[in-house]
């Protein structure tokens, strides 16, 4: 029977007991009956259908593999066991899940049912003993004289005339009076208690009230009143729902299950039973992510209002200026160049000062601000950056708040390579440029030369047909001043500088210092707004109060309006020299982004000193094993120089030494700064700062070096100095001869000896051998012995005969050759 017949297939009769019947099929034929029983499996052979020995007669035309299409039918069948059993895990997992929350909500039930049984006991207690006291009360009324009956009766009749016409039941009956002879009880009860002292006196103490009893704090007349309504409620089956409070609910991007419980005043078993509803099963101790949290506070019926880490930075929202407060500010002015080429010497020619006589080695090693007032009237804010390769940062730093770049270049040395570092900061910071063609007083000078150089970085002054305003000014004569602030005026009118100074203040930190008796100290122009004594402000990982502002002059002043430098006084720490400072309205706030600043830094100084991949774990636990590194510990006087330091020491090494700055900061050097380098083993270096009394005792009982500079030219060197004595000395081989075995001798007590003519050079007892066999080293020691005939040398020169022997081998044959080397040490530099 083939399988497209649509019948079933034939059932077997006898033994065949409780079992199933399958037919296999190959080719559209029937060959056998598969018959499958408790026990076994048996194939048995149709009737008329050939034999497997008749087919293997017929020479194996046809293959004993199992059909394709009986192969298909027994995959799916798996395949459908197999979806069968995830449907029913599925299944089970769906009703485990409702068993639970039928559980939790029939235990929810038990004790609602409890709850409302003990509330009910309790009102029929209450109503027990209320009924309990009227019957003593009418039993007290019977026995009570006439006349006060009679008195008792007008009392009660008055009460009830004010109570209205109804009594507290509604059933119209006043209520009882009480007798006149337990007033007279009670009197008589607060006589005695009078008598016995046991009236409370005087303030409440903390003994009494804990101790309660007679005289003790007693709950309020009202309480009691409250109490007896819920009571009476609840007795004669009045609802008690409670007016549902819908609440704004702050939700950050991941929040524990309690807290968001609290915030919406809801119990904390109702809000896990709702994620259990929803299929999470969730303790109140875990974290949810803000959707499933919004879910949820939608099903209480609340509103969400979804926040962020970040958004305590939103107090600080960009004030839309209006036009008519914009006044007309004064313009700032960077002065850039090349290291002595007369930046500072010009800008104190301008201010009438001498800034150069007070800078260390006669180079500036700092950034400064100033005001200048010309004689035109015009006022303008100067910015001195350094010119030396090592304070790049604070070069950029001038370049990103100045409105006009002043570049001085030396008409006797020309363009060089800081004054093209400041030519890109000017051009990455989009800013007008003057060129001040300065010392045109030496003898040397040739400004149009400077002026050709500068067309190599594509800047074309004006006596070249350009757009960049040049000008030749001399500091020493005060040649061309006139004329280089008649261009900066004009340039700046070009600019057309405006700001509004009625807003919130907001400005840059040029330089900051740890000031031994004013603390932390910051250099700030003020970019927008005005900045006034008392404000508070949040300027990078740090906060404060404005207490004293300090003009350039050393003046204090009130406030400080645009485009004017002053210190800030107040802070809690010394930020860092490029912070933006911004002046919030509460103290709170300004402490709360001061941290959120500080957890976000920490946050990403820790991901990029931590190793992502095993891989990359072992490439650094390699390299730390490979590089030796020279630690140091250093303290400068300011930010900015402390900063530039670090970045010069940083580039000093190669593969085989660096230097790593373990701490740096700014103020003087104290004990803790002394024991960090003595738990490590390094000095200590202080720039323009020097260590305290304690900290130079500790220094000395623990023998920690301490060294000053005052010049960044000496300290880099000296760094990289003590980092070359690390590298290890280079080894350098200079032969110095060649000598041919011509004969072998086995010599008593002192093993083979070689017979050898010294063909070049000359041979030394001390020197290394190494022994050449057809062009191939076959051993390389040093000698044993070194004999010219029977006596012991030296040397031996070029084309004399010798004997030599080799340390601790043996193995020498005729026509070797002896190569003849010295070792030589030599000590290796970082460039």
């Amino acid at each position: 029977m083939s399988d497209q017949d649509g019948k079933k297939p034939l059932g077997l009769s006898g033994g065949a007991r409780s079992g199933r019947v399958n037919q296999s099929f190959s080719r559209g034929r029937t060959k056998s009956v598969v018959v499958e029983t408790k026990r076994k499996r048996v194939m048995v052979p149709k009737p008329g259908a050939p034999s497997a020995a008749m087919q293997n007669a017929e020479g194996g035309k046809r293959s004993r593999s199992v059909p394709d299409a009986e192969m298909d039918r027994r995959l799916k069948a798996l395949q459908n066991a197999k979806a069968r059993e995830a449907s029913e895990a599925e299944e089970r997992v769906r009703a485990e899940q409702e068993r639970e929350v039928e559980r939790n909500r029939r235990r929810a039930d038990a004790e609602t049912k409890e709850r409302e049984e003990r509330e009910r006991v309790e009102a029929l207690k209450a109503k027990a003993e209320e009924d309990v006291r009227r019957k003593a009360e009418e039993e007290a009324r019977r026995n009570a004289p006439p006349a006060a009956a009679a008195a008792a009766d007008v009392a009660d009749a008055a009460g009830a005339a004010e109570a209205g016409p109804t009594g507290p039941r509604g059933g119209g009956k006043a209520a009882p009076a009480r007798r006149e002879p337990e007033r007279d009880n009670k009197r008589e009860n607060r006589n005695r208690g009078n008598d016995a002292g046991a009236r409370r006196s005087g303030k409440l103490t903390v003994n009494q009230a804990m101790t309660g009893g007679e005289g003790g704090r007693q709950r309020s007349m009202a309480a009691m009143k409250r109490k007896q309504e819920r009571q009476r409620q609840k007795a004669m089956g009045a609802p008690m729902d409670r007016e549902k409070v819908m609440r704004d609910v702050k939700v950050p991007e991941t929040i524990i299950v309690s807290e968001l419980a609290n915030r919406m005043s809801e119990r904390v078993a109702d809000v896990v039973k709702a994620l259990m509803n929803n299929g999470m099963m969730i303790t109140q101790n875990q974290p949810i992510d803000a959707d499933t949290a919004e879910l949820i506070i939608q099903e209480f019926g609340h509103r969400i209002q979804r926040v962020s880490d970040s958004d305590v930075e939103q107090v600080i929202d960009a004030v839309e200026d209006d036009d008519g407060d914009m006044i007309t500010r004064p313009p700032v002015i960077t002065i850039m160049g090349h290291v002595d080429h007369g930046k500072t010497s010009l800008l104190d020619r301008i201010r009438q000062a001498n800034v150069v006589s007070g800078e260390a080695g006669g180079i500036t090693q700092h950034i400064g601000a100033y005001q200048v007032t010309t004689d035109s009237g015009a006022v303008l804010c100067f910015l001195d950056t350094p010119g030396h390769a090592a304070f790049t940062s604070m070069r950029a730093r001038g370049a990103q708040v100045t409105d006009i770049v002043v570049l001085v270049v030396a008409a006797d040395d020309a363009v060089m390579p800081q004054t093209v570092e400041a030519i890109h900061h000017a051009k990455a910071a989009n800013v007008p440029m003057i060129v001040a063609i300065n010392k045109i007083d030496r003898p040397a000078a040739d400004p149009q030369k400077v002026r050709t150089d500068l067309l190599q970085h594509e800047v074309i002054v004006e006596a070249l047909s350009g757009d960049v305003q040049d000008v030749e000014v001399s500091a020493v004569t005060g040649e061309g001043l006139p004329e280089l602030l008649e261009a900066i005026a004009l340039q700046s009118e070009l600019l057309e500088l405006k700001a509004n100074p009625k807003r919130a203040a907001q400005g840059a930190v040029i330089e900051a210092q740890l000031d031994v008796g004013r603390g932390p100290v910051a250099t700030v122009l003020v970019e927008k707004g005005t900045l006034r004594r008392g404000d508070i402000f949040v300027v990078g990982e740090q906060w404060g109060k404005v207490r004293a502002l300090i003009n350039d002059q050393g003046d204090r002043v009130e406030e400080a309006g645009p485009s004017v430098p002053v210190e800030v006084l107040g802070l809690n720490g010394t930020p860092e020299a490029g912070d933006v400072l911004n002046v919030v309205a509460t103290e709170a706030q300004a402490r709360e982004i001061a941290e959120y600043r500080a957890n976000a830094a920490k946050d990403k100084r820790a991901a990029a000193g931590a190793a992502t991949t095993l891989d990359q774990l072992l490439a650094n636990a390699k390299a730390d094993e490979s590089v030796t590194e020279l630690q140091v510990v250093m303290k400068a006087d300011v930010q900015g120089s402390a900063e530039a330091i670090v970045q010069a020491l940083e580039k000093i090494g190669n593969d085989e030494v660096r230097v790593r700055v373990l701490h740096y900061g700014v103020g003087a050097i104290t004990e803790s700064d002394i024991g960090l380098a003595e738990a490590s083993g390094t000095p200590v270096i202080g720039f323009n700062v020097r260590a305290n009394a304690p900290a130079r005792k500790a220094a000395n009982q623990k023998g920690v070096e301490i060294r000053y500079y005052s010049v960044i030219y000496d300290l880099v060197d000296d760094v990289k100095a003590a980092a070359s004595g690390l590298l290890g000395a280079e080894i350098r081989e200079n032969f110095i001869g060649y000598a041919n075995i011509k004969e072998v001798f086995k010599v008593s007590g002192v093993g083979t000896v070689a017979g050898c003519l010294v063909t070049e050079g000359v041979a030394r007892r001390s020197a290394g051998v190494r022994l050449l066999r057809e062009d191939v080293v076959i051993h390389e020691g040093t000698l044993k012995t070194l004999k010219r005939f029977k006596d012991e040398v030296k040397e031996v020169q070029s084309g004399q005969e010798c004997g030599m022997a080799f340390e601790n081998y043996d193995d020498i044959r005729p026509n070797d050759v002896i190569e003849i080397f010295e070792r030589e040490e030599v000590e290796r530099s970082l460039t």
